[in-house]
């Protein structure tokens, strides 16, 4: 029997260039000492680019862990033949999660003591010794143990012989802010927090603590790991952000004209009447919405690219429609190609100038188009 080819369908694609991963992966490593490990961020769908697929190429190019958010992204990544180390971000809470990470080999974020205790069992019954991370909370006042805290709480952890605390990790709240006092200020307390680790005994090999922007602008924040989320896949940790390094997009989403329509001056355009025409305006209806991943919130301020051309968005972003103008462009007709993110012609639409017009980060934006469509790679 033949084989069953899927069609799409729809008339939009999100296309995820492979190689721009690689490329990205390249340029992360020229920021970091010859010594230093990458773990490769892949939680969330590895932002919305596709879990294995990503996952695959980083490892086949020699990323030295992943990171991912939950057990059941580990647990794909392991039923899809990756043994690789993986740890869990967000660490596990009960008994059937610690017997599926012992059994797994997967490394999990602690960060209170209930859960070490639960895992420390887990593993001594079935006469294993678990790797894991202790998250320490620097100054994002979110997970982890206060660095304060830091000395009883290892002691405590050091009395759980089947763990193996390969290192300590922590999180940079603003790393991309020009202000840099508050920064340094949990870099200082990390470091201090893998003093206090080291006197005890603990070797505390796989340290980290530098997210994108950590990497791109901190090099003291390199602590034996570093954690590339965004960068990776082309994006920048906030708009405005300067990269010392070039960077690709690796999504691109593009979709088709439906309808050509000609407004007199004066018409009221989508929900709500927001946009008047001013004067008469040659309008493009275009086929993907905010239910197809665009904000709602680039009404009226963003743009699509049209024949290579930047084409204003009029109106209110609808759920599977969106308007454009397209007055004065010649040669264009229903069913041509528009894209909304990624290049047409010499112009380009990066996820960054998505989320400027959003007030957003390019995370949301590439982890909401590319989780509510169907994606195609390119190797």
């Amino acid at each position: 029997m033949d084989d069953v080819q899927w069609v799409n369908h729809s008339p939009n694609r999100v296309t995820i260039d492979l190689s721009a991963v690689v490329h990205n992966l390249g340029q992360v490593r020229k920021l970091l000492r010859k010594q230093t490990k990458i773990m490769g961020v892949v939680k969330s769908d590895a932002y919305g680019h596709g879990l294995l697929p990503v996952s695959r190429i980083l490892v086949n190019h020699g990323i030295d862990c992943l990171g991912v958010a939950h057990l059941h992204e580990a647990a794909e990544l392991r039923d899809n033949g990756i043994q690789a180390p993986i740890i869990l971000l967000c660490g596990i809470r009960t008994k059937a999660e610690a017997c599926e990470v012992v059994d797994r080999n997967l490394i999990p974020t602690l960060f209170d003591l209930e859960a070490a205790e639960i895992l420390a069992r887990e593993s001594a019954g079935m006469g294993k010794r678990t790797a894991v991370h202790l998250k320490v909370d620097t100054g994002m006042g979110r997970l982890g143990i206060s660095h304060g805290e830091i000395e009883p709480f290892l002691k405590k952890i050091q009395g759980f012989h089947n763990l193996l605390v390969e290192g300590l990790m922590s999180h940079l709240s603003s790393a991309d802010d020009p202000e840099r006092e508050f920064t340094e200020h949990q870099i200082r307390n990390f470091a201090r927090a893998i003093q206090v680790g080291r006197s005890m005994g603990l070797e505390l090999p796989w340290n980290n603590l530098a997210n994108s922007a950590g990497i791109m602008t901190y090099d003291e924040a390199q602590f034996g790991l570093v954690r590339p989320g965004i960068m990776l896949y082309g994006g920048l940790p906030s708009p405005g952000f300067i990269s010392p390094v070039s960077l690709k997009g690796a999504m691109r989403f593009h979709g088709r004209i439906l309808q050509i329509r000609h407004l007199p001056d004066g018409t009221p355009v989508s929900y709500g009447r927001t946009y008047y025409t001013r004067g008469p305006r040659c309008v493009a209806i275009v086929s993907a919405g905010y239910g197809d991943g665009l904000p709602r919130s680039i009404s009226n301020r963003g743009s699509a690219l049209v024949n290579g051309t930047r084409a204003p968005l009029l109106g209110t972003v609808c759920m599977n429609l969106t308007l454009c103008d397209i007055t004065g462009l010649e040669g264009v007709r229903a069913g041509d190609e528009v894209v909304f993110l990624g290049s047409q012609g010499g112009e380009t639409i990066r996820a960054d100038d998505i989320a400027l017009w959003a007030e957003s980060i390019s995370y949301e934006v590439l982890c909401s188009i590319g989780q509510r469509n169907r994606k195609e790679y390119l190797q």
